[in-house]
């Protein structure tokens, strides 16, 4: 009686043990089991919440739950990173970041959240270069001749940017000191301003993503100066990159990239990341992000941490020598 009773248990244990094991699996493969919420730090019509809708459209497509896109802008996207930090880490709420990640530790303090401990890194979508562009009738002919009137008088060119410490300010921070120059930096909440004083003749200058200022540049009343890339872009052919102005190797670009909490499961992270790439390569959003002067860069979930953690380092110095401070 005693043994048949144990060799019983022991069956039912055999049996409760390989239930168990096969938990794991099953429970990958009911993912996504509910609609996916993806935070955008912006409010709509920008160019983060323009890619987060494409790229979302086609994840919802291929995981068979609709991607719904939040949009939480204030704080520098400080608010829409702390309800991503703050949500369960089951893949179902995810963020579209972009440059912000990397730069924002060291432009707040104290720092908002650590990326090494707060996030995981799901996949690069792309990257949009930034450019210098200037009032077409009244600006600096060439990004020649706005070097050559900093180094006769220091600030004598004054520029705008979204804000302090956004991506484009930043990038031409990186530019001036490599440029060995000193430019007036005037702070505007958001890309649409800055460009609207440009082309009222009120600074000489702006720096923004390509995607803001194509419209204008179409209508003759803004010329780029510079793109802030390795090589020239398809939407302005004609402009040359600051590598051809002396400068090569330095790259400044506004990059996007999908994170969710820490924690996050490694098979719903391969699974997120194959369905992103399968997304970013589709001709609706590889055409989106080729129309604003940027372009798709599929890779491994290493791509986009390695670069969060270059960006950060490179932010960082520079934030601390320049003393950038938040608007």
């Amino acid at each position: 009686m005693t043994f048949g009773f144990t060799r019983r248990a022991a069956l039912l244990g055999a049996a409760s043990i390989g239930l168990l094991g096969g938990a794991a699996p099953v429970a990958a493969q009911t993912y996504p089991s509910k609609p996916i919420k993806l935070i955008v730090g912006f409010a709509p019509g920008g160019a983060v919440d323009i890619i987060a809708r494409a790229v979302g459209q086609q994840i919802g497509s291929t995981l068979g739950q609709p991607v719904v896109v939040e949009n939480r802008p204030g704080a520098g996207t400080n608010i829409a990173m702390r309800a991503l930090i703050d949500s369960p880490p089951d893949g179902h709420t995810l963020m579209l970041t972009a440059n912000s990640i990397a730069a924002n530790p060291s432009l707040y303090q104290p720092a908002p959240f650590d990326p090494a401990r707060d996030v995981t890194p799901i996949s690069l979508v792309g990257r949009v270069p930034v450019v210098i562009a200037a009032n077409a009738a009244s600006g600096p002919e060439s990004i020649a001749k706005l070097i050559a009137v900093s180094k006769a008088k220091a600030n004598a060119v004054t520029y705008g940017s979204p804000g302090n410490g956004s991506t484009p300010h930043l990038a031409v921070e990186l530019f001036a000191r490599a440029a060995g120059i000193d430019l007036s930096h005037v702070p505007y909440k958001g890309g649409s301003p800055a460009i609207n004083d440009v082309l009222a003749g009120h600074i000489q200058a702006v720096a923004v993503n390509a995607l803001e200022v194509q419209p204008h540049v179409r209508s003759g009343k803004l010329r780029v100066l510079t793109v802030l890339s390795p090589t020239r872009t398809s939407i302005f052919p004609d402009t040359p990159s600051i590598a051809e102005a002396g400068f090569p190797g330095f790259e400044a670009a506004v990059w996007y990239g999908f994170i969710g909490p820490a924690g996050l499961p490694a098979p719903v992270v391969a699974q997120l990341h194959a369905a992103i790439q399968k997304a970013i390569i589709t001709p609706e959003v590889r055409d989106r992000l080729v129309n604003a002067g940027g372009e798709v860069q599929p890779g491994p979930t290493e791509r986009l941490s390695n670069l969060i953690a270059s960006e950060r380092a490179r932010y960082e110095k520079l934030i601390r020598e320049a003393a950038i401070k938040p608007d």
